[in-house]
């Protein structure tokens, strides 16, 4: 049934964020992260365009024409970057991707990380993330700097591995949050 497998597969990714989130010191992010998964809008969506390789989200948006589920969820999770989508201080710029503080990109990074992991399980590799992102970075809504930190995180990822990357991150990125 899908609402068991949607429960699980949700939860095995907040399990998997959380994990990688304390091992670089993100306690508090890794306890909350994504947790309006749970809420109805979310859970309910979860279940009825449930996959078990794809989001969801994704399903319900190519059914529906857009996904109540994603508006729901990528307003209220500060690791999403279209949360931090905004007009530039000069309206006429029109949308442009905001900074984020540096531990949301982590967690962000973190997600991505994890995501690959759960829906390509063994066909997974520490280059997996760099290639979902470069396949649509073309149309993200980036900070400049936000992109920057992102993809010297996923490329250090899919050259040197989790370990060190892991250390990377808690020994240089967040040193000082």
């Amino acid at each position: 049934m899908n609402i068991v497998k949607h429960f699980k597969t949700i939860t095995h990714h907040k399990l998997l964020v959380m994990k990688y989130s304390f091992k670089v010191g993100l306690y508090k992010q890794g306890l909350l992260h994504d947790m309006s998964k749970y809420s109805l809008v979310e859970f309910s969506a979860g279940i009825k365009y449930y996959r078990g390789y794809v989001s969801p989200n994704g399903v319900q948006k190519t059914v529906e024409g857009y996904s109540a589920a994603w508006l729901h969820h990528k307003g209220r999770n500060k690791h999403h970057f279209e949360y931090w989508i905004d007009y530039g201080i000069n309206e006429a710029e029109g949308l442009k991707g905001m900074e984020m503080p540096v531990d949301y990109v982590v967690e962000m990074f973190i997600d991505r990380v994890c995501a690959s992991k759960n829906y390509l399980k063994e066909k997974y590799t520490d280059e997996s993330p760099l290639n979902y992102y470069e396949n649509r970075k073309h149309y993200y809504v980036l900070h400049d700097e936000v992109r920057a930190l992102l993809e010297t995180l996923l490329i250090k990822l899919a050259n040197d591995g989790e370990y060190k990357t892991f250390m990377y991150i808690k020994n240089n990125i967040l040193i000082n949050t």
